[in-house]
């Protein structure tokens, strides 16, 4: 038979602690950049428009980091920065009354909008991620122009080359975010969903504020 010396127990503990801290630090990682919350919201109304519930979720995390107090340079707002004008238009097309710029901050209206818009997207441009995700970012505008641009496209149908860099990041930014959304909350929107706001998401986006206003002071 043989016996653990101290020494090996030492060692052996040693181990188990950093593989731990390891482990711990990975999955503090990947829910503070890659968190998730409002399924609720995202499950109905992915549903209610036919659109993929992880394309919602990945959305939201690139434009706002699940935010919902967050507005843009360009006056977008929300979880998944719908822009007033696209506000409006949603607003009049789903008979929502009453409805002003402000009500954008509204997580179930924010997120309501958001996948009604992406259902009109698909519809445009024929359920195709990368021009979805691409008018999702630049305006559906840009997207049928570059279409028709031999030097963009080859077949008027696919993108070969985008020419806005912010775009084609974009882009590389939710399909990555969607396949990890995909491993890490795999199932997720199966089953009836009861999960709403994340506390520990709206920690972390608030001490992104605090930290983010004592840089911009100092």
């Amino acid at each position: 038979m043989h016996y653990i010396t101290s020494k090996g127990l030492k060692r052996l503990i040693v181990f188990v602690v950093i593989a731990s801290m390891t482990f711990l630090t990975i999955y503090l990682y990947f829910l503070i950049n890659y968190p998730l919350s409002y399924q609720v919201f995202i499950n109905k109304y992915s549903k209610k428009f036919n659109v993929d519930p992880y394309l919602v979720a990945a959305i939201i995390n690139v434009e706002s980091k699940y935010d919902k107090h967050a507005i843009s340079s360009k006056d977008a707002r929300g979880l998944m920065q719908i822009a007033p004008i696209t506000g409006q238009w949603a607003s009049e097309e789903l008979n929502i009354e009453d409805f002003k710029i402000d009500d954008l901050f509204d997580p179930e209206l924010n997120i309501m909008i958001g996948a009604w818009y992406l259902n009109v997207l698909n519809q445009e441009f024929n359920n195709n991620f990368q021009l979805v995700v691409a008018a999702y970012n630049a305006g559906s505008g840009n997207v049928a122009k570059w279409l028709q641009n031999d030097k963009y496209s080859e077949d008027g149908k696919t993108l070969k080359y985008i020419p806005f860099p912010e775009t084609k990041e974009y882009v590389k930014k939710v399909e990555k975010n969607i396949k990890i959304y995909r491993i890490l909350y795999k199932d997720e929107f199966e089953n009836f969903v009861t999960y709403n706001e994340n506390y520990l998401v709206l920690l972390v986006n608030n001490f992104r504020k605090v930290l983010k206003s004592l840089i911009m002071y100092k």
